[in-house]
């Protein structure tokens, strides 16, 4: 579990930090290209992030279901 949170972890730093510059810098610029590469990182980070939550929960689940089973 530790590893899939470091994974997860690192995956959206990767992520969120580029979307984060990307905004900063359409904010800064006005310009429409970084504003389309935010949103494009900002949906993987999402996508990292539910993937990370949704497995780490059916984790304990299936753990949950070994121990009763």
């Amino acid at each position: 579990m530790t590893v899939l949170f470091w994974v997860g972890g690192v995956l959206l730093a990767l992520t969120a930090l580029p979307a984060a510059f990307f905004f900063a810098l359409h904010l800064g610029t006005g310009e429409p290209v970084p504003l389309a590469r935010a949103k494009a990182l900002y949906h993987w980070a999402v996508v990292v992030f539910l993937g990370t939550f949704d497995i780490a929960i059916f984790t304990k689940v299936v753990q949950g279901i070994i121990l009763v089973w």
